[in-house]
């Protein structure tokens, strides 16, 4: 049995039939590393909030018996780290689940930093040996592990979507989480270089925080006289912002905003980390981590 525990840190999901990328990456990475036990945190505060109350309520809890066990001790990142400490893990992965460096990337940055920094007047009784924390699956700033290596793996891996929009005759639209406080600028770097790759296809990358919005890639598609796009979620999984503020019947969504301008839209229901391949660069970031923390989970 490892020394090292692994936390999986994701920005969280209330739709539970939306859960499949998070549960194709959690098995994935309980595969990998079987010694070492794996568990489940949902950094948005809202999501958590979500869950407590349904598990507050017998009612709830009786109509739908199959919730997974994660599910009903669903904590912060905190409360998991803090959790596991307790059960002994003073070694400890913190693997962020969310696409970028973003907000909640950062907080959690923060989170870790604070608690690798907690000093005690006897070295012996320090709660934590080291804390690795792994990065995005688009990277982060730093000279370690350059960025433009992970958009490149992601870029490789999205290629079979660029395929079957080729295949469609479409164009290709994402649509990411995106932040109103963070530069969204690496989606757009991600976007010129599947550009690149494929030069025959209209590719589009926008968010649903930030820029750009559906009007502006709506704008984009019949300045280019395209009739048909495959719109996709560029986000873990397919939860309320892929079902509604991306596919969702309302004008005020991407798919209505494409359609308006008169662009048929075919939209795919399937987060990244239903990908396994996708899946796989959490995997391949936890060893990074463990890696660069002298760590063996």
């Amino acid at each position: 049995m490892s020394q090292t525990a692994i936390v999986l840190a994701a920005f969280g999901v209330s739709l539970p039939e939306a859960m499949a990328g998070v549960e194709n990456v959690l098995r994935r990475v309980e595969a990998a590393f079987a010694d070492s036990p794996v568990r489940l945190a949902f950094t948005s505060n809202l999501v958590r909030r979500v869950w407590q109350k349904r598990l507050a309520d017998p009612a709830w809890l009786a109509a739908h018996p199959h919730t997974p066990h994660y599910l009903r001790a669903i904590q912060g990142p905190l409360a998991t780290i803090a959790n596991l400490q307790d059960q002994g893990y003073q070694s400890q992965i913190i693997q962020p689940l969310h696409v970028y460096a973003g907000e909640e990337f950062h907080d959690l940055q923060s989170y870790v930093a604070g608690l690798a920094g907690i000093a005690t007047v006897k070295p012996k009784w320090r709660p934590f040996k080291t804390l690795a924390l792994g990065r995005p699956a688009l990277g982060q700033p730093g000279v370690i592990h350059p960025y433009q290596r992970d958009l490149r793996r992601a870029a490789d891996i999205l290629a079979a979507d660029a395929a079957e929009a080729r295949q469609m005759g479409a164009a290709l639209v994402y649509v990411g989480h995106g932040n109103h406080y963070y530069s969204t600028g690496v989606f757009h770097e991600l976007r010129q270089m599947l550009a690149q790759d494929h030069p025959d296809i209209l590719i589009e990358i926008g968010m649903v925080e930030g820029l750009d919005g559906p009007a502006e890639a709506a704008a984009r598609l019949r300045q280019a006289g395209a009739r048909k796009a495959l719109l996709k979620p560029l986000m873990l999984v397919a939860g309320v912002h892929a079902r509604d503020d991306m596919a969702g019947p309302g004008d005020d969504s991407w798919r209505g905003a494409l359609e308006a301008a008169g662009v048929e839209t075919v939209c795919r229901l399937e987060g990244l980390g239903e990908n396994n391949a996708w899946a796989d660069i959490y995997v391949q970031n936890i060893r990074d981590a463990a890696e660069h923390g002298g760590l063996t989970p």
